[in-house]
């Protein structure tokens, strides 16, 4: 009986960590940290930082092995503003499997530049939901800002899968802007925080004004990418359709922070989609992208 409760126990132990939704990658780069400041603490930090966004359970949905989302933070501390305060940027990437290939596209490819947070050393990595300011606003501002970046990952990589299916990841995502720790050295959680930041970013996310990014996510991969290996034609169907939606979305709201975030990664990757599309196509989509991503119009020239 006793072997049999072991058994049972360890059941339920592996599939809890077959659950956890992440194959994430965190990273922690310190080389403008004042030489006095001891950077074993950044070692410390960054094992505790990967354990809590791998083996926290970040939604109520069972995920495979195979079906965790591959996804990697870079913090790169800046600089050192004393009592244990640091100023940081953060480079997170996420991407998703195209169906019956090896490729990964990329889902998100993006510089958070408002990073500040206090850490002492074997100090708790703690998150709440309930209570995202924690007691130490500027200490809590760190795992609020990952667990934000998490939602928006696995509320995009729902998107690309089912229509609509990132919806809960997205409220929680904003839950955590609404909720977000305050003190006079954070920034990233207002709207005044600059045009390019968390809370305008998530805003477009659920906001009906911007309804058609989520049918071009949709679009782009299940009914583009994935079809590549059956259909080729059918595929830049499904891509097309996507910037389509993406052309009407930008005309309604020009210059939104969506419309950079979903081609941050992206341009080598349309063209070679429609590298061998036939000319009508490959005219009609270039003539789409140079409109919709200004940043990379040298880039889809290429589609000649």
């Amino acid at each position: 009986m006793k072997k049999l409760k072991i058994f049972v126990l360890l059941l339920i132990l592996a599939s809890q960590v077959n659950a956890q939704e992440l194959q994430a990658k965190l990273s922690l780069i310190a080389n403008k940290v004042n030489a006095k400041v001891d950077k074993k603490i950044f070692q410390t930090l960054q094992t505790g930082l990967t354990n809590f966004l791998n083996n926290r359970k970040w939604s109520n949905t069972t995920y495979q092995p195979n079906e965790k989302v591959k996804c990697s933070f870079l913090i790169s501390i800046d600089q050192e503003l004393g009592d244990n305060i640091y100023k940081a940027s953060l480079t997170v990437q996420a991407s998703r499997p195209i169906y019956n290939s090896a490729y990964e596209s990329t889902l998100i490819n993006f510089i958070d530049n408002d990073v500040t947070f206090r850490y002492v050393e074997f100090q708790p990595i703690e998150f709440n939901e309930n209570r995202v300011q924690g007691n130490d606003p500027v200490a809590a501002n760190l795992t609020a800002i990952l667990a934000y970046y998490v939602n928006i990952i696995l509320g995009l990589d729902s998107d690309s899968f089912t229509a609509r299916g990132g919806d809960i990841f997205f409220q929680k995502a904003q839950n955590i802007v609404n909720n977000a720790p305050e003190a006079s050295n954070i920034s990233g959680w207002k709207t005044f925080d600059g045009v390019r930041n968390r809370y305008r970013l998530v805003e477009n996310l659920i906001d009906s004004r911007f309804n058609l990014i989520h049918d071009a996510i949709y679009s782009y991969y299940r009914k583009g990418l994935d079809q590549f290996y059956d259909n080729e034609e059918l595929a830049r169907t499904g891509v097309m359709a996507a910037l389509n939606y993406l052309t009407v979305l930008n005309k309604d709201n020009p210059n939104s922070m969506v419309m950079q975030f979903f081609f941050q990664g992206k341009s080598n990757e349309l063209v070679k989609i429609f590298a061998r599309a036939n000319q009508d196509v490959k005219v009609q989509a270039r003539d789409m992208l140079v409109k919709l991503d200004i940043a990379n119009t040298t880039v889809y020239k290429e589609l000649k």
